[in-house]
């Protein structure tokens, strides 16, 4: 039994095609209100933040995916993804199955340019400090071998359907709204993107092969890395027209924090857009070298085409 703990999300959903496609074993989807991606799924409504819940939800499970989104809100991160790791990791210790948890680089330090599995959890974000907590739980029981689990962890997303994160909100939202292409501070700089079904495939990869567990993998981005200005230059040349952009500067996020809940959210990520993002995946494509990499320009055409862009 494959158990998706937060499966309403774009990971969530993607993780539950990959299993499904590629791997046995029946399909649990577990949340608030969870939805089914295959007619055979099996849907259980649980709360995160009750321990008694989750141990009931995992009831019978081989392998559990921690891939849940919670509101992009400090507090609640940094109360809330504690909480939730130490329910998850009690119900799998009970439970006896094994724990795949989705992990982003928010608990790294955002001025990091080059960013490896060893990188010290270092934030100073309210965010950031709430994924090192949770992140440590794990792998403090991974070395205490009270579970047998793995972190997977993943830069911000790009990708088609429902995902979320900046770059789709900022591009290719407004680009279909037909609204300016906005970047924050810098074009130049490079960024290291993550394609939302690669880190999925990724993850359903990493849970069903045995000996990787124990272990922090980073999961597996294209190397020929853009800048935003490259990005939208890509853009440009599929559509066959020019797209122009705004930089949005750091004072008018500022001023905009102010009175804007998102944009105050986002004050702590704005150091990673000053300075190249290299976020490394060696490890992975070493360990699994038929695993195949959506190029950016592979994965911007599937984009425009989900969304309808021409």
């Amino acid at each position: 039994m494959h158990t998706v703990l937060g499966a309403n999300g774009i990971i969530g959903e993607e993780l539950a095609k990959a299993l499904r496609s590629e791997y046995t074993g029946a399909i649990r989807l577990v949340g608030r209100n969870p939805q089914k991606v295959h007619v055979e799924d099996e849907l259980v409504k649980a709360d995160l933040l009750d321990a008694a819940s989750v141990v009931n939800a995992l009831e019978d499970t081989d392998i559990t995916y921690l891939t849940v989104g919670l509101p992009y809100k400090s507090g609640i991160w940094l109360k809330t993804w504690p909480i939730i790791l130490r329910n998850v990791i009690v119900a799998c210790r009970v439970q006896e199955c094994k724990l795949v948890y989705f992990d982003n680089t928010y608990g790294y330090s955002q001025s990091v340019t080059r960013q490896l599995e060893t990188t010290p959890l270092n934030s100073d974000g309210k965010k950031g400090k709430g994924k090192k907590i949770a992140a440590e739980l794990l792998l403090n029981a991974m070395a205490k071998e009270e579970i047998e689990g793995v972190i997977c962890r993943a830069p911000e997303f790009y990708g088609p359907g429902k995902t979320k994160g900046i770059t789709n909100t900022l591009i290719f939202e407004n680009l279909r709204k037909g609204k300016p292409l906005k970047v924050f501070l810098k074009d130049d700089m490079q960024r290291t993107l993550i394609y939302t079904p690669d880190a999925s495939k990724a993850m359903a990869l990493i849970g069903n092969t045995p000996n990787v567990y124990g272990q922090t993998w980073h999961l597996p981005c294209n190397d020929n890395r853009l800048t935003y200005n490259g990005f939208i230059q890509e853009i440009s040349k599929q559509l066959g027209r020019k797209i122009d952009h705004k930089i949005v500067p750091k004072f008018l996020i500022q001023v905009a924090s102010l009175f804007d809940s998102n944009a105050k959210e986002t004050l702590e990520l704005l150091p990673r857009y000053e300075i190249d993002n290299i976020f490394e995946s060696e490890k992975f494509k070493q360990r699994f070298p038929d695993f195949k990499v959506t190029s950016y320009q592979e994965g911007i055409a599937a984009i425009l085409k989900d969304f309808g862009i021409q």
